[in-house]
């Protein structure tokens, strides 16, 4: 009985956050760990689902870079990256948008489904849903930048109570793929959409200091510092400059969480202290 009435304490500690979220945006990355163990892809399918019942509005992008490197390795085609981004040459695109938009996208609209909930796959060349043109004068390969996301078309699939699942691939004006990291997507996105929050699920517990503790809160100033002396370096680069740039353009919050931990989605939106960094425009 004690353990039913704590399940109950639980449950009830959940509902400010539950009518707090009602009606919000949300935009979720979805990649690491919690995208290749078993257990962890229902857990995160599970929670999607959850937020979905009680009202929240759902958006997922993902990323694939282990998949990825899987069939690039299968083919023969050399992969490496440069700032925290993949390097893509012709040869590479095609591969990595078979392996987003063919393969990992369905995959997971698939187990959404599974588990409850109306989901859509897309790829950002469905009816021009990200707008891309080359990054950094081409010194990345077709890997672009989000200058237009399609906001009619997401809000029409919500309002009708589809989750848009996003493969990271974004159009060109001729019509070309532009590989897009699935960090800044997922920034583009909620930036466009004004979300409440976006979450970035990582395999990490989020931003670390040299100690390797939790940094749990962090702003502008302190990420550049931490920047600047090499204690945030590597892939955390884009998902920080993705943060910055979601708070910077009016989304409210901005996390990094542990994807290797069950229902981390739900211990981080529905709890006090929540499990990962929070990024604000001021702490």
């Amino acid at each position: 009985m004690q353990r039913k009435s704590r399940t109950a304490e639980i449950i009830l500690s959940a509902l400010p956050y539950i009518r707090k979220f009602k009606d919000k945006v949300f935009v979720i990355k979805y990649g690491g760990s919690a995208q290749i163990d078993e257990e962890l892809k229902n857990d995160f399918a599970r929670d999607i689902v959850l937020l979905s019942m009680v009202g929240i509005k759902v958006i997922v992008v993902h990323g694939g870079g282990k998949k990825i490197n899987e069939y690039l390795e299968r083919l023969n085609i050399k992969s490496e990256f440069k700032d925290g981004l993949r390097v893509t040459n012709k040869d590479a695109i095609d591969t990595v948008e078979m392996v987003l938009s063919g393969l990992i996208n369905k995959e997971i609209t698939a187990l959404l489904f599974k588990h409850g909930t109306k989901a859509v796959g897309l790829s950002g060349k469905d009816s021009e849903l990200l707008q891309a043109t080359v990054l950094g004068g081409g010194k990345y390969g077709f890997v672009g930048e989000i200058h237009s996301v399609n906001i009619e078309l997401l809000n029409s699939l919500m309002n009708q109570e589809y989750i848009p699942v996003i493969a990271p691939i974004g159009v060109g004006l001729e019509g070309e793929s532009y590989n897009i990291n699935a960090d800044l997507c997922a920034s583009a996105v909620a930036k466009a959409l004004k979300a409440d929050k976006v979450i970035f699920l990582t395999d990490t517990s989020g931003v670390l200091d040299k100690n390797s503790e939790l940094i749990s809160k962090l702003d502008e100033n302190l990420i550049n510092e931490l920047k600047q002396n090499g204690t945030i370096s590597g892939g955390m680069i884009p998902k920080v400059d993705a943060c910055l740039e979601c708070v910077k353009a009016g989304v409210k919050n901005a996390h990094i969480i542990d994807g290797r931990i069950s229902h981390s989605i739900l211990l981080e939106i529905f709890t006090d202290s929540g499990i990962g960094s929070i990024i604000k425009g001021q702490i």
